[in-house]
């Protein structure tokens, strides 16, 4: 039986940490589902009504826990700042990097796209991927308060989940050919950047462009980036 007799959120914290470590062996061959939690709390020595207290969607909750320590240790390499010399573009690049390098047991995301990729999870994973994006752009400086605050997390978004996909399918030395695929997706980006800037140049869509162009500059960024999907100023 676990005592409470430290600081309670750092307990809570051990206590989430052993309990997903324990899943982990049990992952790679039974997934995210019933039986890995089980073994979960019978492995970790965690009394199974604190371990439901804890992750409440049980083995779902687990797995959002293991996305969201892939973040923390991508922002701790982050945070090192290897970066500062690089592009911008590159810098995107090197984060995404980063976040897939952060993975020990590439089966254990294989499960958890599997579980993420059914109707009734799709919206938890669809908030996972978001949240990584935009702790990347965070990370990164981001400033923007208007859609381009929406815009650059949608489409890094998509990027990294195509990342994933290809990651998951790669056996190249080293993961090479998912390195040179995700630099292809940044450059992809990087060109539909420069035909929007285009686009908004050019004097005869301006007209055309004029409706659209008030309707964007009336969404604003989040007040606190919790508050996802954001406000709308009138």
């Amino acid at each position: 039986m676990v005592e409470n007799n430290g600081n309670s959120s750092d307990q809570s914290a051990e206590l989430r940490d052993r309990l997903l470590d324990a899943a982990l062996m049990h992952v790679p061959f039974d997934g995210w589902t019933a039986p890995t939690w089980a073994a979960a709390v019978a492995d970790s020595g965690v009394e199974p009504t604190v371990a439901e207290a804890l992750f409440p969607r049980r083995a779902l909750d687990l797995a959002v826990a293991y996305h969201k320590r892939g973040d923390a240790l991508m922002l701790a390499r982050l945070a090192e700042g290897e970066l500062d010399t690089l592009r911008f573009r590159d810098r995107v690049a090197a984060a995404v990097r980063y976040r897939l390098e952060a993975v020990e047991d590439k089966e254990a995301v294989r499960r958890g796209a599997t579980l993420f990729a059914l109707p009734h999870h799709a919206a938890t994973g669809s908030r996972l991927i978001w949240e990584t994006a935009d702790a990347i752009w965070t990370a990164l400086g981001d400033t923007s308060e208007d859609a381009n605050w929406y815009t650059k997390r949608a489409t890094l978004s998509a990027v990294y989940s195509s990342s994933v996909l290809f990651w998951l399918g790669d056996d190249s030395p080293e993961h090479q050919a998912t390195w040179d695929f995700l630099e292809r997706r940044i450059d992809d980006v990087m060109q539909f950047e420069k035909f929007k800037a285009s686009v908004g140049k050019n004097p005869l869509l301006k007209p055309l462009l004029a409706g659209p162009a008030w309707v964007m500059s009336r969404i604003h960024a989040p007040a606190r980036r919790e508050d996802l999907p954001g406000r709308w100023h009138s």
